[in-house]
């Protein structure tokens, strides 16, 4: 099911409890975890909080799962069409992301994101399972990943292990990139329908 069929808070909420269980784990022990607090994963869990970027990425960070596993991303054949339109935005302290597809190829997977930095702001993360690839469309980008520093342009490309902390920067008005998160198959907490549940945690 789609983003514009069913909200991007109901669909986290049906994937944390179900990602949460899966690893056995208690809320207070995902609230040490992720640094997020008891109450707010109750929200969360029961469809009523207000998931951030952050939010998700913590919880990507603290379950070890990919962040489509959370957000349920599609995974059709054939002719895919997603309209801007009808993508929920997942909005964070300076980024607006879209979730587009997911494509499975072998042992590889990844996650298309149209992402939109504000202009003036930036984004930091802590940091999340798999590789994060960006490719800038539109403005001026900067990207700190640990302790070194880039600018990019349209046409530019950056990508890292997304483990590291990493932030992005508009540095001259809005930037418009894609972004492609990678994982590992493995990395996944559920496991398509024809196959065994797969619980491999990553080291």
């Amino acid at each position: 099911m789609g983003a514009s069929e069913e909200s991007v808070r109901d669909l986290l909420a049906a994937n944390l409890r179900r990602a949460r269980t899966e690893r056995g784990l208690s809320l207070s022990e995902l609230s040490r975890r992720s640094k997020i607090g008891k109450a707010t994963l109750s929200q969360l869990e029961a469809g009523s909080g207000n998931p951030t970027i952050e939010t998700v990425f913590s919880l990507s960070r603290a379950l070890e799962v990919p962040i489509s596993d959370l957000l349920d991303q599609p995974r059709g054949n054939g002719l895919t069409v997603v309209r801007s339109a009808d993508v929920q935005v997942l909005r964070g302290a300076g980024v607006d992301l879209r979730p587009l597809r997911g494509i499975e190829s072998g042992d590889a997977i990844f996650d298309v994101y149209d992402q939109q930095v504000r202009a003036g702001s930036r984004q930091d993360s802590l940091g999340h399972v798999g590789t994060e690839h960006t490719i800038v469309q539109a403005g001026r980008l900067g990207v700190r990943v640990d302790d070194r520093e880039v600018e990019l342009g349209p046409g530019d490309y950056v990508g890292f292990d997304a483990r590291l902390p990493h932030r992005y920067t508009a540095l001259a008005g809005p930037v418009r990139s894609v972004l492609l998160l990678q994982y590992r198959a493995d990395q996944r907490l559920h496991a398509s329908p024809a196959e065994s549940p797969c619980l491999v945690e990553t080291p």
